[in-house]
């Protein structure tokens, strides 16, 4: 990242992509390694999980069919009835296990990479190694950001749902009614999507600033004012290719699993996963660009070597950069 920081603030959607794509393919090494070793394994599970979880619904559904027409009371109908409670059990079960590897390594890999960023951007000496020694003591402090935001998602689909509730019980879709849930729909996607991006921003923060939880969540929304229209349009983007491969691959993999045509359907699985791990580094990538982005718009200069300092790992606990080294005053351009 050889742009200097001042340079940074006038940089728009177009200007943060480009940006972005140049700090992968310079250091193209070390994002290879991040990739092998955390974001494909991240990819892989959450391909697999549709895979999976298709399997363990057909069968539910499958003996729930059969259960229909088998006489109650018989044997075979309490063989049946707890065979679907344990297919259920492991249904749910999966489910479990699916979140909590996802967000560990979503938490690893963000950490690896925004780490990795910082690094470069104050051009020190940085190896696969030296990352993947740090990473696992940053990304518990990514963890209680998470979980404040997913607080903070909790009660704003609790509120949405609410209105929703109020809505069907006292309009419905009659005249005015439909105009109120399109405005609802509207109001709610708007409300989610800049959650997210508040919170994408905040895990930055909670890597490279003195702190973590709900204080990096108001820090950053204070921060992406006036990059949000950027900040939103690549979230947007990034998601909508998400919800395209996602798309690609159960409609001609999952779906076509057990076909004649499995010899389309394995080509095409691992493009998806070629093309899951390409998107979830460019993103991860992209919101630690708009993190430095965001701080040259706000004129909140940061200190190269004080950064630096704080990346190195201090008798074996990751120090994270304090507010004196990032709050040094307007930068007067």
């Amino acid at each position: 990242m050889d742009r200097e920081q001042e340079d940074m603030q006038f940089l728009g959607f177009f200007g943060i992509l480009k940006e972005s794509m140049k700090i992968i393919f310079t250091w193209k090494r070390i994002f290879s390694q991040i990739t092998l070793a955390l974001i494909l394994p991240l990819s892989f599970i959450f391909l697999a999980h549709f895979q999976i979880s298709q399997l363990l619904f057909i069968k539910i559904l499958n003996n729930e069919s059969e259960l229909e027409y088998t006489r109650k009371g018989s044997p075979t109908y309490s063989k049946l009835s707890d065979t679907i409670s344990s297919e259920r059990a492991a249904f749910w079960l999966f489910k479990a296990f699916y979140f909590t590897f996802l967000l560990i390594l979503s938490l690893l890999s963000t950490s690896a990479v925004v780490y990795t960023i910082a690094s470069i951007y104050t051009a020190k000496d940085i190896t696969f190694k030296k990352v993947m020694s740090v990473v696992p003591r940053v990304w518990k402090r990514l963890m209680v950001t998470f979980l404040w935001s997913f607080a903070v998602v909790l009660l704003y689909n609790f509120v949405s749902a609410t209105l929703f509730y109020f809505w069907a019980r006292y309009y419905g879709f009659y005249k005015i009614g439909i105009a109120i849930f399109i405005a609802l729909v509207i109001l709610y996607v708007i409300g989610f999507v800049y959650i997210s991006v508040v919170w994408h921003l905040a895990s930055v923060i909670s890597v490279l600033e003195d702190m973590y939880g709900i204080k990096a969540m108001i820090k950053s929304r204070k921060l992406i004012k006036g990059k949000m229209f950027s900040a939103v349009a690549l979230f947007l983007m990034i998601t909508t290719f998400f919800v395209g491969v996602e798309f690609l691959f159960e409609n001609l993999v999952v779906l076509n699993m057990g076909r004649r045509n499995m010899g389309i359907s394995i080509p095409i699985g691992i493009l998806c996963l070629f093309l899951v791990c390409t998107v979830f580094l460019f993103g991860l990538v992209v919101q630690t660009v708009i993190y430095f982005v965001c701080k040259s718009y706000h004129h909140e200069n940061i200190d190269k070597s004080s950064l630096a300092d704080h990346l190195e790992v201090y008798r074996g606990e990751y120090v994270p950069l304090k507010g004196k080294d990032i709050q040094l005053g307007d930068v007067h351009v």
